[in-house]
């Protein structure tokens, strides 16, 4: 039920495809926000000012023993049958890291000394348990973002360099949805860094937004796949967490930067100019360009300015 991404820079353009949910007539722009014809209506990207670095987290060292996965082949062109045909995930039974590790400490606490083994032994098992939907649906954001840093519910675990937390305002009124990390972004832990995060920046604060105040920036799938898409399997593996970073944010506007990230959020067919709604409270939604893309791109700025336009006349 998400998208998929290509090999890196990692974006897509975005979607043009007809779009599932309902779009609203289109809406005039404020004339702060007009987009102009001239060879300089793009000068905001490039002269707004430089977003603060975030520092940057130490990636996780990959187990020694682990053998190196071996590379897929970059898919020749984009498949993305699987967002219509991906079945819904089964409601998990499967307790959550925190119960299992607190059961695993009550059976260590009370083992005898010659049981201390098997015990040690059953912890190790029941903390690599992965973390229900259920339990995902319940977390604060210090455990929300422990649980993506330790996740296991799919197979990319096991080939990633570190889980890439979203970043941003915890309350936020906007968020903004890319579709998976890029190599710079597991390398920083941080979602869109590099130029393409200082893009993004002078992309909203061309919009009087204020990015570390106003938005919250995150992925759809939180692990890097190796040089291909996501797989249907790892975005509903992933799904919880979007949800869960969704309702803990309270944002009443959305954006999706790339193809792959409008029809990983959707779970269908998406289009960029127009709104989509999403969800049971009809979260606002416009989907417009990469940053990765519009770098190699930059003649696609002036729709991307277009999009934005939207999706501020849009908020509220």
């Amino acid at each position: 039920m998400a998208p998929s991404v290509p090999p890196e820079p990692q974006a897509n353009a975005a979607a043009d495809t007809p779009a599932v949910a309902r779009a609203v007539p289109p809406v005039q722009a404020p004339a702060a926000f007009a987009a102009t014809s001239d060879d300089d209506s793009m000068a905001w990207f490039d002269d707004a000012p430089v977003p603060p670095v975030a520092p940057r987290a130490a990636p996780p060292a990959k187990p020694a023993a682990r053998a190196a996965a071996p590379m897929e082949a970059e898919p020749a062109r984009e498949d993305t049958a699987w967002f219509d045909d991906a079945p819904m995930p089964p409601p998990s039974a499967t307790p959550s890291r925190s119960a299992a590790n607190a059961a695993a400490d009550a059976s260590l606490s009370e083992a005898a000394p010659s049981d201390l083994a098997a015990a040690s032994y059953a912890a190790a098992e029941l903390a690599s348990t992965p973390v229900s939907d259920e339990a995902i649906a319940g977390m604060d954001w210090p455990t929300l973002q422990a649980a993506v840093s330790s996740c296991t519910r799919c197979r990319l675990c096991e080939t990633r360099v570190a889980a890439v937390n979203g970043r941003g305002a915890e309350r936020a009124t906007w968020i903004a949805i890319a579709a998976a990390p890029s190599v710079a972004d597991e390398q920083d832990v941080q979602a869109i860094s590099g130029e393409a995060g200082q893009l993004l920046h002078n992309m909203l604060k061309a919009i009087e937004l204020k990015p570390e105040a106003d938005v919250y920036i995150t992925n759809v799938v939180k692990c890097r796949p190796p040089e291909r898409n996501p797989t249907g399997d790892e975005v509903i593996a992933c799904r919880p967490y979007l949800e869960r970073e969704l309702a803990l944010t309270g944002a009443t506007m959305a954006m999706t930067f790339g193809q792959f990230a409008a029809k990983g959020l959707m779970m269908g067919p998406a289009a960029r100019g127009k709104v989509m709604y999403y969800g049971a409270n009809r979260l606002p939604v416009v989907a417009t360009y990469h940053p990765d893309d519009l770098l190699r791109k930059p003649e696609d700025k002036a729709k991307a300015w277009a999009d934005l336009c939207l999706a501020k006349a849009s908020d509220g």
